[in-house]
């Protein structure tokens, strides 16, 4: 259900401002709102962004310090890893968070400094290791560098060739010059040419064009102490570049108090930045908020310990926006994050997510239609729901979604008589859906496929049901009965009409009562469309609403995907375990392949299929169910203090709550 809001106004002396504000944080129950202008108050000057910035400077640290942690965890098997993000701390434990500051400071200071180290060692290293590789030519010389150089009558080229350049200057050079290879490396030869001066220039236009690149180094060192003390410095600078990565992965264990602290300066940034919302005069600021009714007294409660403020609570405006909050049981809110991605209910329609969620599991299960896949959506989102737990949204939710579609995989799954695509020893309740054909008004069609079809119009009725529920929660009696229940009645009789059709049933009356239920409904469908508009308006209403019928058809047809993607699952698993079993009994290597495909076949198949599922189930739901009756284009509510980037700050009253009961236990026993 959607939660009723209730319109919190507040005033409170202006030096009090943060603890009213850390009041309703704990409440974890108020969003505050944009404050309405106000006679004699102004709005509050805008915050100057420090806190932000700061904040932003934390956040860059934070991934700095983590990325270099799990880099060194790479390469370093055993090393310790940051907490992930998402672990729960206790709300004292966030607030206490305000006292680290000096701590976190010095913390984000040596993360900097050793940041800059690494990258200034790691910028020297690289081109140590560049100079390295251009010496690596040189290192079998054993004299020094500077002998190779020119005399008074001699021009000596000394330096390096690609080795099909050098064979062809080899044989060009003229007959007072004398070429000679000192060593090779990879594709590269080191040469020393020595002209005599009066050839001198024809010895450049020899190498011109030939990729020759003269000898870098010069010195008294030899090529063989200059290939050594690069090496030794490279592996000195990384020696160094280890031990600063030791030092910063070292630090990896600041990243859970450093994650709590993040958030809780994105808070304090929160906070700043609700100066924007708020309006005040000399001594006082003014808030407006949305509060869901069950939580005003738990708002009026920790008000009071916050300080001398007064507050009203009052119903808000009709043309108010208000924010939607959905509160279900544990299964449905799991589903809520579907409805979410499409768009967010308003705050005041009817929630559609009870209603979607049973469809939705539904289908899903008729999707997968196998006991083993079944129960292994039941095992995986299980266990993925039980390390989420505590969370809303996010891969919990999800986890969850696909736990209760696979309860109905596994009943679908003895309807069909499939574990893994094997028939077991047991009655087949429902047709097979490769082979079993149906004749449908005198043409065979897939006994399934009909299944598929009447499914999609139980739930097209359910569609009409809830927009009929919609108008008559907000006292629209007659656009009730004429837009969601005459619709429904329709959608029953077409449901009976196609049954009937079904031959081998046998129940051709249901053709009869179905076909005169559905066009009862559709002639009074069309006389009530316009019931709005004037004499033409009627016409073209009554018109267009017999035309819908096309629409509605094809929306029927639609549910055919679930026909298609259920049989192709099917075969798929059938013909692994076909497969599987073969090699099985094979014995020996081919019992081994046998498993090997049992388990990589099947667990593709079933992400494959729940892929499939996920997506077209959706499509369903969002085009053909909530078409019927679904508004949306509402915003969901945000309690100040409930946005978390790292950690999931356990509520102050389940906390409190606990507490109380710990310090009971004792006088108890």
């Amino acid at each position: 259900m959607i939660a009723k809001m209730k319109k919190l106004n507040l005033v409170g002396m202006a030096y009090e401002k943060d603890a009213v504000l850390n009041a309703l944080q704990r409440t974890g129950a108020v969003e505050v709102k944009l404050h309405r202008e106000e006679e004699h108050s102004a709005p509050l000057p805008p915050a100057d962004g420090t806190l932000s910035a700061y904040h932003a400077s934390l956040e860059d640290a934070l991934e700095r310090l983590t990325q270099a942690v799990n880099a060194y965890g790479k390469e370093h098997k055993g090393t310790a890893r940051p907490e992930k993000d998402g672990f729960e701390v206790s709300y004292e434990e966030f607030m206490a968070a305000a006292n680290d500051r000096s701590r976190m400071d010095a913390l984000i200071a040596r993360v900097n400094a050793l940041t800059d180290r690494k990258a200034e060692k790691r910028a020297l290293l690289q081109k140590t290791e560049r100079t390295l590789h251009a010496a690596a030519v040189y290192r079998m010389l054993e004299e020094p560098l500077i002998s190779y150089r020119g005399t008074a009558h001699t021009r000596v080229f000394f330096g390096t060739l690609p080795f099909n350049a050098w064979e062809n200057i080899r044989e060009k050079l003229p007959a007072l010059a004398e070429g000679k290879e000192l060593s090779k490396e990879d594709d590269e030869v080191l040469v020393l040419l020595v002209f005599h001066k009066s050839c001198s220039e024809e010895g450049e236009a020899l190498l011109s064009g030939t990729g020759f690149t003269p000898c870098p180094f010069e010195g008294e060192e030899t090529g063989s102490a200059l290939y050594a003390r690069l090496k030794g410095e490279c592996e000195e600078l990384a020696k160094e570049l280890d031990a600063l990565e030791q030092e910063m992965a070292g630090l990896g264990g600041e990243t859970r108090a450093l994650k709590i602290y993040c958030d809780y300066i994105g808070y304090e940034a929160e906070k700043a930045a609700l100066d924007e919302k708020l309006r005040g005069t000399e001594r006082t600021f003014l808030l407006e908020a949305f509060v869901p009714e069950d939580a005003e007294e738990l708002v009026r409660r920790e008000l009071s310990s916050a300080g001398a403020v007064y507050l009203e609570f009052s119903e808000p405006a009709e043309d108010e926006e208000v924010p939607t909050l959905c509160k279900n049981n544990a299964v449905v809110s799991d589903f809520e994050s579907l409805t979410n991605t499409y768009s967010v209910p308003n705050a005041r329609e009817m929630d559609p997510n009870t209603v979607m969620a049973v469809f939705y599991s539904v289908f899903m299960g008729f999707i997968m239609a196998d006991i083993g896949y079944g129960l292994l959506m039941m095992l995986g989102g299980g266990w993925l729901k039980y390390k989420n737990r505590g969370r809303k949204g996010g891969l919990g939710a999800l986890a969850g979604v696909f736990a209760i579609g696979g309860i109905f995989a596994v009943i679908w799954g003895f309807l069909f008589n499939s574990l893994f695509g094997i028939v077991l020893p047991i009655p087949t309740l429902l047709p097979n859906a490769q082979s079993d054909m149906w004749t449908f008004a005198g043409i065979g069609i897939p006994a399934v496929l009909v299944i598929a079809m009447l499914l999609g119009i139980v739930q097209l009725l359910a569609g009409y049901v809830c927009k009929a529920v919609q108008c008559w929660r907000r006292g629209e009696v007659l656009d009730g009965i004429l837009d969601g229940v005459v619709w429904a009645v329709f959608s029953l009789g077409a449901g009976l009409a196609i049954a009937g059709l079904v031959e081998e049933w046998n129940i051709p009356i249901l053709v009869t009562v179905g076909g005169i239920t559905a066009g009862v409904t559709l002639v009074i469908a069309m006389i009530a469309a316009g019931r709005h508009e004037k004499f033409f308006g009627k016409l073209s209403k009554g018109f267009g609403t017999l035309y819908g019928i096309i629409n509605y058809m094809s929306d029927i047809l639609s549910y055919a995907r679930l026909y298609g993607l259920m049989l192709s699952g099917a075969v798929i698993a059938q013909i692994v375990s076909q497969y599987a079993v073969g090699f099985i009994t094979g014995g020996g290597v081919l019992a081994v392949l046998g498993v090997l495909l049992m388990l990589v076949g099947h667990v593709f198949n079933l992400a494959i299929g729940l892929l499939g599922a996920y997506i077209h189930d959706a499509r369903l739901q969002y085009v053909e169910f909530y078409g019927r009756f679904y508004e949306g284009e509402g915003e969901l509510f945000v309690p100040l203090g409930s946005k978390h980037e790292h950690v999931f700050v356990k509520p102050y009253a389940a906390e409190k709550s606990e507490r109380k009961s710990g310090a009971a236990a004792p006088a108890r026993a």
